[in-house]
């Protein structure tokens, strides 16, 4: 006997009213502003035919303020699974067409499902935040909503990848969540996140501010840090967000997505002794040395314009995956600095808990001094370069380039806070300092009494490089590895990752370490 009709239109029906969300108007209204529904951007992220959706005919259970004569379809969230790079994972978006996106007991309650499915399964999430903030008339309950999901948030922080879209929207504490995931992508137009908007900071403070000064993806992007990539749209965003999971495992019991396929290349590259300045002190971009040590110079960074000191991204050598950390010296001749520590070691402690093998660019004069780093905490927030690299348990190889001076070469990963392998170029120069400062202190006297004070002080800077600062002194204590043509650079890594991937490092049991916040 077969199924009544009755009930198949019935169902076509219902999905029909959930299609079409707040209704086909609002949906071309927001196509002709560059903007897409969301069950259209969950179709764009996933492969085709392959999303499966979890509460579609979900509605909300406010019986308050009118709301009881209201249908929300889907309550205003779109949740479920589909495949991205051949690899399922879980996603959901929040449809703006619907009450605004708002967020309230059921919404909230799709989300926390969603999340611990993925939990369960091993699975990334991806979030797509374009909403109006809570839902007023369901009070506190949306409070509780938010709180679910920002527990949620750091319950499966470090389990699996959480990335997040800010694709409209996302105000007060709805901004918290994305903040408590591994990557946050934001679209330069149509889109904002702030905690207080322009009023309550007028209120407030007194102070006038447009959106743009602080809630814009520019200002995030390069002045709060905030988040990690910029996207020129919808279309844009998602294909970030794919390509970055392309870099990362299901889990944190799994292994990244390497191409061990692929062949080592076991040639020299002369082409990167030519990358190197004739002096120390000419700047160069470190940025053309990682596209020619990475596969098909295939490099995804993160955090491109924030706290430009530093360069930290994904790629592939000789198919392994890595996370990258080197100095930047066109920018503030490489230094460390508040901002760049702190971006340095939430990338590093985002590499260990993927299993990402670290590789580490050095090229670094020292800690940035002045009197606004020191009140702003530099001690601190150095710190937490130091801490991140000597807690991470992955492969960790390091090379210096040139300059590595003080206690920024220890932090960005010698031998002592557990590199296992460090190779140095014949320019590397290791010291607790330059060689014309140390000179100035330790030649003083000699210097000044001398009948030509410049020419003996160059003279002694020569000799202090050659007998002091070069890579060989700090070889002959087993403090490096090796020292390598530039030209060798990408074999030598490539081997030496390959050789680092079966790496067990046991440390002893304890809920986790206190970094430095």
């Amino acid at each position: 006997m077969a199924i009544d009709p009755a009930l198949l239109a019935d169902l076509e029906a219902r999905r029909a009213e959930a299609r079409a969300a707040g209704g086909l108007d609002k949906l071309a209204a927001r196509k002709a502003k560059g903007l897409h529904g969301a069950r259209e951007r969950l179709e764009m992220l996933f492969e085709p035919g392959t999303f499966q959706e979890f509460g579609m005919h979900a509605q909300h259970a406010c019986t308050r303020f009118g709301m009881e004569k209201k249908r929300l379809p889907s309550d205003g969230v779109v949740c479920g699974t589909g495949y991205i790079n051949g690899r399922p994972v879980a996603a959901y978006s929040q449809d703006f067409t619907i009450a605004g996106g708002s967020l309230g007991k059921v919404h909230a309650k799709k989300i926390c499902d969603l999340m611990e499915y993925a939990h369960n399964m091993g699975m990334p999430v991806v979030g797509i935040n374009d909403s109006g903030g809570a839902r007023i008339q369901e009070g506190v309950e949306s409070l509780a909503g938010y709180a679910a999901i920002f527990y949620k948030n750091v319950y499966l922080s470090g389990v699996v990848p959480q990335v997040t879209l800010i694709a409209g929207p996302c105000a007060g504490g709805a901004a918290y969540s994305p903040a408590l995931t591994d990557f946050i992508i934001m679209s330069k137009k149509n889109s904002n996140m702030f905690i207080c908007g322009p009023e309550v900071i007028k209120a407030a403070t007194g102070e006038s501010a447009s959106l743009e000064q602080f809630a814009s993806a520019a200002a995030h992007a390069s002045v709060s840090g905030n988040i990690h990539l910029v996207a020129e749209d919808d279309v844009h965003g998602l294909q970030l967000a794919s390509r970055l999971l392309s870099f990362l495992p299901q889990n944190n019991l799994s292994d990244p997505p390497h191409n061990l396929d692929r062949e080592i290349e076991l040639t020299d590259d002369p082409g990167m002794n030519e990358l190197v300045p004739a002096t120390q002190k000419e700047g160069f971009d470190v940025k053309t040395v990682i596209a020619r040590l990475v596969d098909d110079a295939d490099f995804f960074e993160i955090m491109p314009d924030f706290a430009k000191s530093i360069v930290v991204g994904f790629a592939r050598i000789g198919g392994v995956v890595v996370g990258i950390i080197a100095n930047q010296p066109a920018f503030k001749a490489g230094v460390l600095d508040i901002d760049s520590s702190d971006k340095g070691a939430r990338f590093i402690r985002t590499c260990n808990i993927y299993n990402i093998p670290l590789v580490n660019l050095v090229d670094v004069p020292g800690f940035m001094p002045g009197l606004a780093q020191e009140r702003g905490g530099i001690i601190r927030h150095g710190a937490k370069m130091l801490f991140a690299y000597a807690a991470a348990t992955v492969p960790k190889i390091t090379l210096i380039m040139r300059k590595a001076y003080g206690g920024a070469y220890i932090a960005m990963c010698p031998v002592e806070l557990g590199a296992d392998a460090v190779f140095a170029w014949p320019t590397a120069e290791i010291a607790v300092m330059g060689a014309e400062g140390a000179v100035k202190v330790l030649f003083k006297k000699e210097i000044d009494s001398a009948p030509d004070p410049k020419a003996k002080e160059k003279e002694l800077i020569e000799s202090y490089r050659k007998e002091f600062s070069n890579p060989y002194q700090a070889a002959s204590c087993n403090m490096v590895t090796d020292v390598i043509t530039p030209a060798e650079s990408r074999k030598t890594l490539a081997i030496a990752l390959r050789s680092a991937l079966s790496k067990r490092d046991v440390r002893p049991p304890k809920k986790h370490g206190n970094i430095p916040l």
